[in-house]
């Protein structure tokens, strides 16, 4: 039997969150999962997320650092206190394999093993990278970081575009499994307006998403009756999604939505303007819903999608984004690029090939 630890930094949504719970919930007889959070979720998602993993036999540990989001301060004081917490959590369980996503468990990982170096050698650590770009505002401490996993050996890029960007900044090309997906049955999304294209952005509200260019979009095409954009996410742009869209007729905001996936085929179509990403788990549902998605041409977004994909722009350039509202999407065929999504994703993406090849690499152990 091996124990896998995966550590996420909190029990919220997010894609790296979704990926620890879809290979955790793995119905291998020869694999306990635990999956143990950094900081303290407190999200209306939290006990759903939670409730999910125990429904599938996995042991969740809470965190008691709350999650503050300040320039990275708590982030980094959660990490600094995490050897201190997780050395009990060490001692009772004896976990085979360390399994982290994301930075903020990557640094308190390292913070462990920097204070429990001989522990490293009784255990697998493996580390998915989730997108191409690390360590923003935090270089110095991400290079640190980043030498200790390029010593492990423990890197697993989730797309073509990680391994080249880690590549070009970290001088390694680590292996790559590429990220699977389950959807849930569908459910009807109460919010879909008659008569409408309904246009679904779901996602955080944060610069990386794109949500500037979002907004650019919406207000331009506020005289156009044919479209209505939904938009489900929350983030550090809030207040000014609130402002740019008061007196918009044609969107609508809410909170995150526990359980989207089920929801998507209600929409005509998912809207993802991202500046970058690792590999959007948001873009390969939607696919899997049948839910034809408008893509920035970016890295990790890009390779979600059939290589010639028609609904796709390049550098975020506004008029490509009209050009495709005002002439392409009124005469294109969208069963027909349902279809089309749907079969790439399912080829490339199914969660049982990701548990597999994971699965593969926790039983070689260190």
């Amino acid at each position: 039997m091996k124990r896998v630890f995966h550590i996420i930094t909190h029990f919220d949504m997010g894609g790296a969150e979704r990926v620890a719970a879809s290979i955790a919930k793995s119905p291998a007889a020869d694999m306990e999962y635990h999956v143990l959070e950094i900081v303290r979720g407190r999200s209306a998602y939290t006990k759903v997320f939670i409730g999910e993993l125990r429904q599938g036999g996995v042991r969740c540990h809470r965190a008691l650092m709350p999650d503050v989001r300040f320039h990275f301060l708590f982030e980094r004081i959660a990490a600094l206190l995490f050897p201190l917490r997780f050395i009990i959590v060490w001692l009772r369980w004896r976990p085979d394999v360390i399994h982290t996503h994301t930075e903020v468990p990557d640094m308190s990982i390292r913070a462990f093993f920097l204070l429990f170096p001989w522990l490293a050698r009784r255990c697998r650590v493996v580390r998915t990278i989730h997108n191409t770009r690390l360590w923003t505002g935090q270089r110095k401490l991400g290079a640190a970081v980043e030498r200790f996993f390029c010593r492990q050996g423990a890197n697993i890029a989730i797309s073509p575009s990680v391994q080249d960007a880690y590549a070009q900044v970290y001088g390694e090309r680590p292996p790559m499994i590429l990220n699977g997906v389950e959807l849930p049955g569908p459910k009807p999304y109460p919010g879909i307006v008659p008569g409408k294209v309904n246009v679904l952005f779901a996602g955080r509200l944060e610069p990386q998403k794109g949500v500037a260019r979002l907004l650019d979009i919406i207000s331009c095409l506020r005289g156009d009756s044919r479209y209505f954009f939904h938009i489900i996410g929350d983030g550090q742009l809030l207040g000014e999604v609130r402002r740019r869209l008061a007196g918009l007729a044609n969107a609508s905001l809410r909170p995150p939505l526990y359980g989207l996936p089920a929801f998507m085929p209600s929409f005509d179509y998912m809207l993802m303007p991202s500046e970058f990403e690792g590999l959007s788990i948001v873009s390969i549902e939607a696919s899997m819903a049948r839910l034809p998605n408008i893509i920035n041409n970016c890295p990790g977004l890009g390779d979600t999608m059939p290589p010639d994909w028609p609904l796709r722009v390049e550098g975020n350039s506004l008029e490509q984004y009209l050009r495709l509202f005002r002439e392409v999407l009124p005469q294109a065929d969208r069963k027909a690029l349902a279809d089309r999504a749907e079969r790439h994703a399912q080829e490339l993406f199914g969660v049982g090939t990701m548990r597999r090849k994971y699965e593969e690499l926790y039983r070689k152990g260190k």
